[in-house]
This record gives structure tokens, sequence and C-alpha cells, in this order.
């Protein structure tokens, strides 16, 4: 679910950049990068108690 919606929110900031919109772009980016960055942490997380 997470993944989704990182994607969600790099989709927006591509589409914002192309249209110039340069701070909803880079929000959305940052908002983007850390939703993947905690969903690297939970899947790794995950990976490692499941052993």
């Amino acid at each position: 679910m997470m993944l989704h919606w990182t994607l969600v929110f790099l989709t927006i900031a591509l589409v914002a950049g192309i249209f110039g919109f340069s701070v909803l772009a880079g929000s959305a980016a940052l908002v983007a990068r850390i939703l993947f960055g905690i969903f690297l942490v939970v899947w790794i997380t995950s990976l490692l108690t499941r052993r």
C-alpha cells in the first residue's frame, strides 16, 4: 500500500514538473522520497524478522 502511494506522489511530481509547477513538483517528490524510504525500512525489517 505504501509503495502505491509512493508511485502516486512520484507521478504527481513528474506531471507537475512537466507543466512547470515547481513548488508542487518539489513537494510531491519529497513526499514520494520519504514514503519510499519508509517502505524500504518496513520491507527489509519484515524480511529479516521472518527468518
